[in-house]
């Protein structure tokens, strides 16, 4: 099984409608390591790290959001320091 960390940046109405408590949510279920922010650009910004196929499950799920987000794009900004330990929700940047 081969392990992936990705940097992502989720555009659209992303903050405001439980985007990040979302995040939080559905990484932990899916045992994934890592964070998710705000930016002040109105951007929500995270960092996925675990088996490569979870990690890629959960970009996906970030097209969707929750009921009241509205998702433009989820751009993946490259690789990341791998995460280990429990997924945060770090403060707004």
């Amino acid at each position: 099984m081969s392990r992936a960390s990705l940097h992502v940046s989720i555009t659209g109405r992303v903050q405001g409608v439980g985007y990040r408590a979302f995040v939080e949510e559905q990484a932990v279920s899916l045992g994934l390591s890592g964070w998710v922010r705000n930016r002040r650009d109105g951007s929500v910004e995270a960092v996925f790290s675990g088996e490569a196929e979870v990690v890629e499950q959960m970009i996906e799920t970030c097209r969707r959001g929750p009921r009241h987000a509205v998702v433009d794009a989820v751009t993946v900004l490259g690789e990341a320091e791998a995460q280990d330990g429990p997924f945060l929700v770090a403060p707004s940047l």
